[in-house]
């Protein structure tokens, strides 16, 4: 079976309830612990992971808190797919985030924009339109 080349990814952060908070209401949705029920995650691990289907296009992945991974300066971006990229971006910068580089043609391939968000670490944006 042929997969995409990105199966997963993590954006670490340093505070997950504010981070939590940014993600859910940029992208109007709720993330899940992944957590088994009722247990502590071992070495201070934390992880909410974005809702998907694993039988649709793209990658899954999650914000992630783990002692000694620190969020932000790192040079790896993820492109999260929109409808219009530059709403999320709006909503980005209303939620405590804040537009890096507003929405931008990349030719037939679309559009972009990057934005930082409330740990300082940059994700990007693509839309078609």
């Amino acid at each position: 079976m042929e997969r995409n080349v990105v199966g997963w990814f993590e954006i670490y952060v340093d505070d997950m309830k504010r981070a939590r908070a940014f993600y859910e209401a940029v992208f109007e949705t709720k993330l899940d612990n992944l957590a088994p029920e009722g247990s502590e995650a071992p070495g201070g691990l934390e992880m909410w992971a974005f809702t998907g289907d694993p039988h649709a296009g793209g990658a899954a992945g999650s914000i992630v808190k783990m002692e000694g991974c620190k969020a932000g300066g790192n040079s790896t971006i993820v492109y999260f797919s929109c409808a219009d990229c530059a709403v999320e971006a709006a909503r980005a910068a209303a939620n405590g985030g804040r537009i890096f580089k507003d929405k931008f043609s990349i030719g037939q391939y679309g559009h972009i924009a990057l934005v930082e968000d409330t740990e300082g670490n940059i994700i990007g944006l693509h839309s078609m339109n």
